[in-house]
């Protein structure tokens, strides 16, 4: 099982300045993200027992936007050992939206 505790992402064709930390402890995960066009955001859930996370989110974006949602992440690992984050989220509200996304683990 991968331990997230410290493990930095960033969307790969994302905003370089948007970066997520990672801690857990036992099977809970949480993140913590800054930068670019996001002021503040929070992520926190469980890893299921076959490595996924089943995660909830916050984030409150420069504009004053706040989006709450859902998501689960499916983890592999790269060529180069880094963890790769696949998403498949759902947002609620009044822009609510479901789509899929990728973060990858900074070297």
């Amino acid at each position: 099982m991968i331990d997230f505790e410290g493990r930095r992402f960033r969307a790969p064709d994302g905003d370089a300045a948007t970066e997520a930390v990672y801690h857990q402890q036992d099977d809970f995960v949480w993140g913590e993200v800054a930068g670019g066009a996001i002021r503040r955001g929070w992520t926190a859930g469980t890893r299921m027992p076959d490595g996924s996370l089943a995660m909830g989110y916050t984030f409150v974006f420069t504009s004053g936007e706040i989006v709450c949602g859902r998501s689960v992440n499916t983890p592999e690992l790269t060529e180069d050992g880094r963890v790769r984050l696949h998403e498949v989220w759902e947002r609620y509200g009044p822009h609510a939206a479901t789509g899929t996304s990728c973060i990858e683990e900074v070297a």
